[in-house]
């Protein structure tokens, strides 16, 4: 009969100690803390956003001027070369008629106050660049043939291929910057179109007509910036305060209601440049705090801890 009352009492002593072990260990889960996160707050603010595209344009020069003899002859000099940059006027070919050429030194013996020659300067009509020389020294030349080509430095323009479906935003953008391969910047202006669509790529060529004091090669192609979308007044928020779930069809931002919990606000989003983010609805105060760093992948009321 002791040996009994003493497995009860050893029994009963062993439960004891679980029944207080339990409560112990239920005790100190409850009064684990939930963690903090630490964070970086920002503020709404108002701000001129515009929305671009960007796209190419290439440089052309629209007017070209034909340097033609004037008489049937020959050649006998030549001032002009590929690449060279003439002024209007400028000497460019000397011709001389073939009858001048078989007689007339003859002529002039017989007659020295004839003053025969039959020489023929050829001047060019514009001032630009030579970009063809088609006759050299010792060419039998017609009357009304080319002898060069000159390209025309006051038509250079840039001519930019814009797909059909932007062609709206065309109105906004009568002004524009060119932005050349070298850094170099101009500003350029729409002045016209052509009226007809590339049938493959769909798009509608315009010209862009720009300042002609720097020498531009033909064929250089540049890149041209066009406003889509411009807000004089938006709410915006840094990138980073604007989350997304994998779809990026849903958006939010993590909002102070206190000095130590964050909300999840969902807002509907506008304009987006490299590091700001239009807010279009809700419209916050600028007051209100916004987490801007530490808000990704925190719950809803999280607990947090704002940083300098």
């Amino acid at each position: 009969m002791q040996k009994y009352l003493k497995l009860t009492f050893g029994a009963m002593a062993i439960i004891s100690c679980l029944s207080a072990c339990s409560s112990a260990d239920s005790t100190a889960v409850e009064d684990t803390p939930s963690p903090v996160t630490p964070v970086q707050i920002t503020n709404p603010k108002d701000s001129s956003l515009s929305e671009y595209v960007e796209l190419s344009a290439v440089s052309a020069y629209l007017e070209k001027s034909f340097v033609k003899a004037n008489i049937n002859g020959y050649v006998e000099r030549v001032n002009a070369k590929t690449g060279q940059q003439v002024g209007n006027g400028q000497l460019l070919f000397t011709l001389i008629t073939k009858e001048a050429r078989s007689i007339g030194n003859t002529v002039n013996k017989l007659d020295p106050g004839f003053k025969f020659s039959g020489v023929s300067n050829i001047r060019s009509g514009q001032a630009g660049t030579i970009i063809q020389v088609n006759h050299q020294n010792g060419d039998y030349v017609q009357d009304g043939e080319a002898l060069a080509t000159i390209s025309n430095r006051n038509s250079l323009v840039f001519l930019l291929d814009l797909p059909y479906e932007l062609n709206q935003i065309i109105a906004q953008n009568k002004s524009l910057d060119i932005l050349l391969p070298d850094g170099t910047r101009l500003a350029g202006s729409v002045s016209g179109t052509m009226p007809s669509v590339d049938s493959l790529a769909q798009t509608q060529r315009y010209i862009i007509k720009v300042p002609t004091g720097k020498d531009i090669p033909q064929g250089l192609i540049a890149r041209v910036r066009l406003t889509k979308l411009s807000h004089a007044q938006a709410q915006v928020l840094p990138k980073s305060a604007v989350l997304s779930n994998e779809t990026e069809d849903e958006f939010w931002v993590m909002k102070m209601i206190n000095d130590s919990t964050a909300i999840k606000v969902k807002v509907k989003k506008g304009i987006e440049s490299s590091s700001l983010v239009e807010v279009i609805e809700p419209r916050f105060s600028t007051t209100d705090r916004i987490i801007k760093t530490g808000n990704y992948g925190i719950a809803d009321t999280a607990r947090v801890k704002i940083q300098q």
